[in-house]
């Protein structure tokens, strides 16, 4: 009996050419959607439309079209028409046999951005764009009208359902429409596009390029809200334009905004692609915010352009406050700036790098320069023109200044006095630092994993708080739980601050509040619940954007000399595909915990500020009651609900780690 067990055993544990699967055509990007597009949620579902749009809207900023079309339709399904070229339909050199056409929808990274020539600057550039919205479609249809011509092709999850065909005459009529309707075998059956998030982004795209015309509509029966039904925008003053849309009625410290668009060759010479386009207001009467775009794709996250833009203000105002012999202006910082700045930056540049399929950040380090020496010399020039305001503007950054400076020392003498007066949990292993910027504490789960972080952190600004098990669920708990729970005691005096309505962000200790947890299902569940303590008794310091998540890798691949980190299987598959560069046969290591992470290792991937990667825990401001409803459901009193949130989304699980 012991053989057969052990023949059985070998043959569970076999490891040949049987095991390597191999994904063909889209299937990689059904098994994995979430490499493509950032998951199954709303924002992946409302980022297949942007996907689409983009297309059209580099035909536009390349010159071919004039207007673009989003329509809503009351099956779900989404069409996305525009007046440019048409994607090409005669045979592909490569593939003899199939449409040009059919090549771009069913192969990932194929299209028409990759050499610059039909395109000097776009927005898609991965070539995977439309493809990766075919694969994730249960029913997309395109039409192309070219030479007069209407050619008409179906698709179901990336495979067609027929050949290219004529469809008739089109002597009025060029370009390219695309209809699709995601599947809700990927999104789940209750995933709806939001009619207001969709104007949103037809409306932003219109004033990215003047010289488009965007027209929206969308099925009556599908707006919940003050959204149109019907609307049509072009904006010729293109940024300008907006921001006094925006800001009408709202005092402001100049008359006119100071913006401008300036194309790099006229700066750099013939041979710089691509321009940058910029308004900005200063204002007392509402919080400052950046809204930053890449050939119109929105970048929320910055990047270099974002970067290059504040430094060319900066040093622009301290050279004005120079000039007025005001030495406070010296003292001025780029977040005095953004305080009271209601901004916008549009770069276009060839051959953009961001980081991630979603592009929410740009990480080209030629677009700081660009945008820093454009920007710079037309900002020296507004300020001297208009005096009263440049005046006006340089009084108001200076007071942000000093309301800056002194909060600053305010609370550096609380932090002093709080680390000497409170009664700090025993367990908290406390930085050094006196002051709050650049601290950071860390959330571990357990003594084991405690020990390895103790070691691996900056003693100067990471601190650590080991967490004995979950702690509480705080949906639905009664008030005097939570005042008498250790855990959830630990976790205020550490943080140094109070809970529910008592919470002051100034008082919180930290500036970055980690959660560092295994990745599996105890460390996720204990995430959960600390997400949700943050969330309803926290929320300020969440919308403030203090609290992250952090990201240990699952696998250790080592060949010879070399290692690298996978943070989950489809990374780990993606590096073995690609290979390690060393010698010999690949180690693969699974860390079942923190715990079992060298003080080497965790430094290196979760703990080093300059090499790690950080989630930070964002709320959707544009639905908050569907977040809010969303952590009732799995977090509250009520099995059923759970139950229900179960059976509707299981069938979406790949992997289950148990």
């Amino acid at each position: 009996m012991a053989n057969d067990l052990f023949k059985e055993d070998a043959a569970s544990d076999a490891y040949d050419s049987s095991s390597i699967v191999v994904l063909e055509g889209l299937e990689p990007v059904r098994k994995r959607p979430g490499m493509y597009i950032g998951g199954t949620d709303e924002r992946a579902l409302h980022h297949l439309v942007a996907e689409v749009i983009d297309n059209s809207m580099d035909e536009a900023v390349a010159g071919h079209a004039t207007r673009i079309e989003m329509e809503v339709h009351g099956n779900g399904s989404i069409t996305i028409r525009d007046n440019g070229r048409g994607i090409p339909i005669d045979p592909h050199p490569k593939f003899p046999g199939k449409s040009t056409l059919e090549v771009i929808l069913c192969t990932l990274h194929a299209g028409g951005k990759f050499e610059g020539k039909a395109y000097q600057t776009s927005g898609g550039l991965h070539g995977v764009g439309i493809s990766v919205v075919n694969a994730l479609s249960d029913d997309l249809v395109v039409e192309v009208a070219r030479n007069r011509q209407l050619y008409r092709q179906t698709f179901s999850r990336g495979i067609p359902q027929g050949p290219l065909e004529e469809a008739g005459q089109a002597p009025n009529r060029r370009g390219t429409s695309v209809t699709f309707h995601p599947d809700a075998e990927i999104f789940g059956k209750s995933a709806k596009f939001r009619p207001a998030r969709l104007y949103k982004m037809a409306r932003s795209k219109a004033y990215l390029f003047s010289g488009v015309e965007i027209r929206w509509k969308c099925a009556a029966e599908l707006i919940s809200d003050e959204t149109p039904a019907e609307a049509t925008f072009k904006f010729p003053g293109g940024l300008a334009d907006y921001l006094k849309e925006t800001l009408e009625g709202t005092m402001t410290y100049a008359e006119q905004p100071f913006a401008g668009k300036v194309n790099f060759s006229e700066r750099f010479g013939p041979d710089t692609v691509g321009s940058v386009e910029w308004a900005i207001h200063w204002t007392p009467m509402r919080d400052g915010t950046l809204s930053s775009y890449c050939n119109t794709v929105p970048t929320p996250e910055g990047g270099t352009h974002e970067a290059g833009f504040w430094a060319a203000i900066l040093k622009g105002v301290r050279a004005y406050g120079e000039l007025a012999n005001n030495k406070k202006a010296a003292a001025i910082s780029r977040e005095d700036l953004v305080s009271g700045g209601v901004a916008m930056i549009s770069v276009f540049i060839r051959e953009p790098e961001f980081v991630g399929q979603t592009k929410d950040r740009l990480a080209t380090t030629e677009a700081h320069k660009l945008v820093e020496a454009a920007v710079r010399d037309r900002f020296d020039t507004w300020l001297a023109a208009d005096p009263k305001s440049a005046g006006a503007i340089l009084d108001f950054l200076i007071l942000r200044s000093e309301e800056r400076l002194r909060r600053r020392a305010e609370k550096e003498t609380a932090r002093k006095s709080a680390t000497k007066k409170l009664r700090l949990p025993g367990k908290l292993v406390d930085c050094s630092t006196n002051t709050r910027d650049g601290t950071e504490i860390f959330l571990v789960e357990g003594d084991s994993a405690g020990g390895s972080a103790k070691m691996a952190r900056d003693r100067k600004t990471q601190a650590l708080l080991p967490l004995r098990g979950k702690i509480l669920n705080v949906m639905g708990a009664a008030s005097s739980k939570l005042t008498t729970n250790q855990e959830i005691s630990d976790l205020c005096q550490a943080l140094g601050v109070q809970l529910g309505t008592k919470f002051r962000l100034d008082d919180l200790r930290y500036e970055k509040v980690i959660i560092m947890t295994d990745a599996d299902v105890d460390g996720a569940h204990i995430a959960a619940l600390l997400m949700t303590f943050f969330y309803t008794q926290m929320r300020p310091m969440v919308d403030a954007g203090h609290l992250y998540m952090a990201a240990p890798p699952l696998y250790r691949l080592k060949q010879g000399a070399k290692s690298v980190y996978a943070r989950d299987d489809a990374e780990k598959d993606r590096l073995l595909a690609a290979g390690l560069g060393g010698r010999g046969q690949i180690d693969i290591s699974r860390f079942k915990g923190l715990g079992e992470m060298d003080a080497k290792d965790l430094k290196e991937t979760t703990m080093d500020p300059s090499k790690r990667t950080l989630i930070r825990i964002r709320l959707d401001d544009e639905s908050p009651g569907e977040t809010a409803s969303l952590v009732e459901q799995l977090m509250g009193k009520k099995p059923e609900l759970r139950f229900q949130y179960i059976q509707e989304n299981a069938k979406f699980v790949e992997d289950v780690d148990v």
